[in-house]
């Protein structure tokens, strides 16, 4: 009835591994499998609907989603409608194949760079492939906030963060912040810790 709460840390602008280009999975073990459990409690513990593998530590192609269901408002791809009530989902060695032509400026935030927010322009949609944790293969359509939280958790594994993408502008706007989270890192070794 009372479980134990557990530390979970996020590493922060700063920090090597978000820099990094992630590694393929080779093969989904049982390491695996507590990873991607372990990546769902740290997503909830910091109130995310994305982390991937470098954000968690973890060298590895995999992300963890839990972008909301709003059936109220449809479905405006295939991807949502089947992927949405799967969430909160692993995705191992996740890929867009193809983005849409259309292109939609959004606000993002993120896990690793707390408190900081800013506009990034990208694909309305993305015809996203993944293995799942049981090893099946789903490829879809995505649109909306869903196809959003794909290009930002995807950029992750190739060592982008979405201030990479912002605006000349823009960036300027939010860089002395961003210095003095990645110089306030330091002292912690660039990591956040939650215990949920």
């Amino acid at each position: 009835m009372f479980r134990k709460k557990k530390i979970y840390t996020v590493y922060t602008a700063g920090a090597p591994i978000l820099k990094k280009k992630a590694r393929r999975v080779e093969k989904i073990t049982p390491e695996i499998v507590a990873i991607g459990e372990e990546m769902i409690g740290a997503m909830a513990a910091f109130d995310g609907i994305g982390l991937a593998g470098p954000q968690y530590g973890s060298g590895l192609r995999i992300v963890a989603f839990n972008v909301p269901m709003h059936e109220e408002e449809g479905f405006h791809s295939p991807g949502e409608a089947e992927l949405l009530p799967l969430m909160p989902m692993i995705a191992i060695n996740p890929e867009i194949v193809e983005s849409g032509e259309d292109l939609i400026e959004a606000e993002e935030g993120c896990l690793s760079v707390p408190e900081i927010w800013g506009n990034v322009v990208r694909p309305a949609t993305v015809r996203f492939r993944t293995q799942l944790l049981d090893g099946s293969t789903v490829e879809y359509e995505c649109g909306g906030l869903l196809a959003r939280c794909i290009q930002h958790e995807l950029d992750h594994l190739e060592g982008i963060l979405f201030v990479d993408r912002m605006s000349p502008e823009e960036f300027a706007e939010i860089k002395p912040a961003l210095q003095r989270l990645e110089s306030g890192g330091v002292a912690r070794e660039y990591k956040r810790k939650v215990k949920f």
